[in-house]
């Protein structure tokens, strides 16, 4: 990174702290539906009240599937250093079942298993003029080749 700054690549995704990243999702005040990335407001077709409230998501899961992307996204979804990636879907250590997709980082594409646990962090994606610009991703909790 260029600076220690982490500059999210869309507002209200994740925040950074002291214990790490963490997802930024919203959930229903009356029928708890969960949300992310963040929703104005529900979604369920049974819930009247409609009013959502910002609710930070548990930064660890489990890989329930994945696929292997071999093709260079389009210029509008940058990515510097490019090179063959997964994207994972992780079914979050939350109360309800709520299914998040990601890049998987930090793990060799060979040495992916479903089942795997696994934590979010910020992963770059390009430089500007000043910052990296970072977005979510998920890595093994212990990798094993």
């Amino acid at each position: 990174m260029l600076d220690d700054v982490i500059i999210p690549v869309a507002d209200g995704l994740f925040e950074v702290g002291a214990e790490g990243v963490q997802l930024i999702g919203t959930h229903c005040t009356a029928c708890q539906s969960v949300y992310f990335p963040r929703s104005l407001s529900c979604r369920n077709p049974d819930c009247r009240a409609k009013t959502v409230e910002t609710t930070l998501l548990p930064r660890e899961g489990t890989l329930v599937s994945y696929t292997v992307q071999r093709y260079r996204p389009p210029p509008l979804f940058r990515v510097d250093d490019w090179e063959p990636y997964a994207i994972g879907l992780v079914r979050l250590d939350y109360e309800q079942t709520l299914e998040v997709m990601g890049i998987l980082s930090g793990v060799p594409l060979d040495a992916i298993r479903i089942g795997t646990r696994v934590r979010v962090v910020a992963h770059p994606l390009y430089d500007d003029e000043r910052n990296t610009v970072m977005t979510y991703a998920f890595t093994a909790n212990e990798v094993s080749a």
